[in-house]
């Protein structure tokens, strides 16, 4: 999250963290405009997913899978609105995409169309032109 609000505060866009509390891992991000603070994840997932027009979801650990595959559930049971949902990097996520390929399609767990929920991505500027072509950015 660092980086993006580091980018939205450089552009002079507003920046919002929304930070969760953990035991030893996670500071506030110094370049939130507007940190918010939560001591749930359900709750900060709620915000992620009610004020988001788009998800870019970059390399991380446990905490950001579950929020992938929250969006991506809703998303697909159409619990939540459909928007565009990008992860940034083949070579990091080309495995996790194999699998779902390899062992959830194989299996009948998902369809196909669950894949087309979301793009992998390798650069900044593609992740910018794909939602401005599907997104309307709100000043």
């Amino acid at each position: 999250m660092a980086a993006a609000n580091k980018g939205a505060a450089e552009a002079g866009g507003l920046s919002i963290g929304l930070n969760i509390y953990l035991p030893h891992e996670q500071v506030p991000n110094p370049y939130a405009n507007l940190p918010l603070d939560f001591h749930y994840f359900f709750f900060r997932k709620v915000v992620f997913v009610k004020y988001s027009q788009a998800y870019v979801i970059l390399p991380g650990g446990y905490g950001t899978l579950d929020e992938l595959f929250e969006a991506l559930t809703l998303i697909q049971t159409q619990r939540l609105r459909p928007f565009p949902t990008f992860l940034m990097g083949t070579a990091y996520w080309s495995g996790l995409v194999d699998w779902l390929k390899n062992k959830m399609l194989a299996n009948d767990y998902i369809s196909p169309e669950d894949l087309d929920i979301f793009t992998v991505l390798d650069q900044p500027e593609e992740v910018v032109r794909a939602i401005r072509k599907t997104v309307i950015l709100k000043k």
